[in-house]
């Protein structure tokens, strides 16, 4: 088979054979689950109940106030026991309803719609995975309903289902296509369904054989169509994949659906596929716990709300001098400051990292060795970013494509000089947006 890729991108160490080939296992439910409010890009939820309602697993506890937003739901059966502002993984502190499950086991699920994409009406399909709260599952978070609903400018003709999964440790994605990959075809179906695409593109990073294998059986080639991309970070960013499966080139400041595609995560697909054929919404995901901070690395389903905490435990506890608790993986993952945070829709694995599997000094001026020119995917200049930046520079930064980075880390990961790039980028974005904003007022 023919393996695609593009230009650039990095090949560190993926260690993912810690928990590549252990299977997936229920994570259990914590004594309390935090669900927030704001799980996805967008306008946050405004809750549904209040302290002291009895809940049923799947009833809407966070009402959308805004078309580019996304339903919440409760993971578990049991008691509001208030609504409060609690941490967030992504470091603020945001709305969110504590939950105390109960032994019950109540459901307030939606009805079945069936299982063959080809009987049933796009527009059923799509209004199910708004009402489920369906987010890109991959990490971006974005409401699948939207990005479902290109303007009619913007014809879409590609789905591309994204199986990568090129971030090192983790293996979320790939046990979902070795153990449910029925789910995700028929996923995928009724995605294409919604888009009215003439081609679907299931891609999987060459490392995973046994995933293909299981998709190949699992589907007919006359509908969807697997194809290997090579092992490289970042495989699976978006912009990279469209470039490699169908050498199309999303324009600067452009969408996939410019280029007339669509990408979504297996995840995303999975979601789909139970949330029409089983009326099951969004309320918890797989997610890999690994890492050499954690006795038993592993895959679980995990409910949406639980603490990191709960997971290190179902993983055999911390092993080690532990230095960082990482949501994601080690090239764009969010080091965390809790483990009492809660697992998120977009949450895709907990990496616990010994202080010695990382670097600490500090960082040097750049000498301008270009090994981040060579390798970023999107043709930046990253070191001259990263200078601009250091300077406070913000009106360089915006015209040399600040904007463009996909903030994959290839650049950190080369740099001799250890420095900060993505940090100093992702500063510089925040301030141009900032003026930006000014300038329009």
């Amino acid at each position: 088979m023919k393996l695609f890729s593009f230009q650039g991108g990095v090949h560190p160490a993926y260690r993912k054979e810690l928990s590549g080939q252990r299977e997936i296992k229920e994570a259990g439910i914590p004594e309390q689950l935090v669900i927030p409010l704001s799980q996805h890009i967008g306008a946050p939820c405004e809750p549904g109940v209040a302290a002291g309602d009895r809940i049923k697993e799947g009833q809407v506890i966070g009402k959308t106030v805004s078309f580019v937003s996304a339903p919440v739901h409760s993971p578990v059966s049991g008691k509001v026991k208030k609504i409060e502002k609690s941490f967030h993984p992504l470091g603020q502190k945001v709305l969110s309803v504590i939950i105390q499950p109960d032994d019950e086991g109540a459901r307030d699920y939606m009805k079945p719609l069936g299982k063959n994409a080809s009987e049933l009406d796009p527009k059923d399909i799509l209004t199910r995975i708004t009402d489920a709260g369906i987010v890109g599952m991959g990490g971006a978070t974005f409401p699948a309903h939207v990005k479902f609903s290109p303007p009619k400018d913007k014809p879409i003709d590609t789905l591309i289902i994204n199986g990568c999964e090129c971030e090192p440790y983790l293996t979320a994605d790939h046990r979902l296509m070795v153990e449910m990959p029925e789910y995700i075809i028929s996923g995928a179906k009724m995605i294409g369904k919604v888009l009215d695409v003439k081609e679907i593109v299931i891609a999987v990073e060459s490392n995973k054989p046994d995933a293909v294998e299981k998709l190949e059986k699992a589907g007919d080639e006359r509908d969807i169509l697997c194809v290997l991309t090579k092992t490289k970070y970042p495989q699976g960013a978006e912009k990279m994949l469209i470039k490699a499966v169908l050498n199309r080139e999303v324009p600067s400041g452009g969408l996939p659906m410019d280029v007339g595609v669509v990408v979504s995560n297996v995840g995303t697909a999975l979601a789909v596929c139970e949330s029409v054929r089983d009326g099951k919404p969004l309320i918890e995901r797989v997610v890999t716990v690994t890492g050499n901070g954690v006795k038993n690395p592993g895959n679980f389903f995990v409910k949406i709300g639980t603490p990191v905490k709960h997971l290190i435990e179902q993983a055999g506890g911390t092993a080690g001098n532990i230095g960082k608790c990482i949501m994601g993986g080690p090239m764009m993952g969010i080091a965390q400051a809790s483990l009492d945070v809660p697992v998120i829709k977009g949450t895709s694995g907990i990496l616990i990292m010994q202080e010695a599997d990382y670097m600490q000094e500090g960082y040097l001026p750049c000498i301008k060795c270009s090994f981040c020119v060579q390798v970023c995917p999107v043709n930046l200049l990253p070191s001259k970013l990263s200078v601009i930046a250091e300077a406070r520079r913000w009106d360089l930064a915006d015209s040399y494509g600040v904007n463009d980075c996909i903030e994959c880390g290839c650049c950190d990961y080369v740099c001799p000089g250890k420095r900060p790039i993505v940090q100093f980028i992702k500063t510089a974005k925040i301030k141009v947006r900032e003026i930006k904003e000014r300038e329009k007022k």
